[in-house]
């Protein structure tokens, strides 16, 4: 297992203003690293240990899940966004979108509503599910790997993720990550690997 949390593919500061440097150094370098610190405190010297990550999480319960699932879905919405993100899909990914959810807006509308609506802590995450796009969301530190679907793009919505640039205004939040952050290159690179 990598004990290491990968580094951010971008400076703390790029992704400023829709997303500050201090929300960067809170939500990676406390949050993320924490989840892998107890993670690394309970796994290593164990046969876990020799598992990847992906394979630890299919197999894991109770606190190491929850560390274990936490580093891995952070790992995975820094990819789902960049500086200079946002705007709209092309090619295969507007495809998608436009068949499974009738049109980039509804696809929109769907992320915001259901994002908002998530009760709690948790995630949203566009995946591919036997052939076709789904929104779904996952309290806690539950993740798309533990299911059949292949996951394209998430969204953390616990408070940690924007209460120091949104205050409680997750739909803020929500908005400025599909207007401004959202990285269309990497869900099409999961889009084509999922194929």
């Amino acid at each position: 297992m990598d004990f290491e949390v990968p580094s951010l593919p971008y400076s703390k500061d790029a992704l400023a203003p829709a997303m500050s440097e201090e929300t960067l150094n809170f939500h990676y370098e406390k949050h993320h690293q924490g989840y892998m610190k107890k993670l690394k405190a309970a796994v290593e010297g164990t046969p876990d240990a020799s598992k990847s990550l992906e394979d630890f999480i299919r197999s894991a319960s109770g606190g190491n899940f929850n560390n274990a699932a936490q580093v891995w879905n952070h790992s995975f919405f820094w990819k789902s966004i960049k500086p200079g993100g946002g705007g709209d899909p092309s090619g295969d990914v507007a495809s998608l979108l436009e068949r499974d959810f009738g049109s980039v807006d509804a696809f929109r509308a769907q992320w915001l509503k259901d994002g908002a609506g998530q009760f709690g802590s948790g995630w949203v995450w566009l995946v591919l599910d036997q052939g076709k796009a789904k929104i779904v969301k996952t309290s806690n530190a539950e993740t798309p790997l533990t299911s059949s679907a292949t996951p394209l793009l998430t969204t953390d919505v616990w408070e940690h993720a924007y209460y120091i640039d949104y205050r409680n205004d997750r739909g803020a939040f929500l908005k400025v990550f599909l207007e401004k952050l959202v990285n269309w290159d990497f869900v099409a690179e999961n889009l084509k690997s999922a194929g």
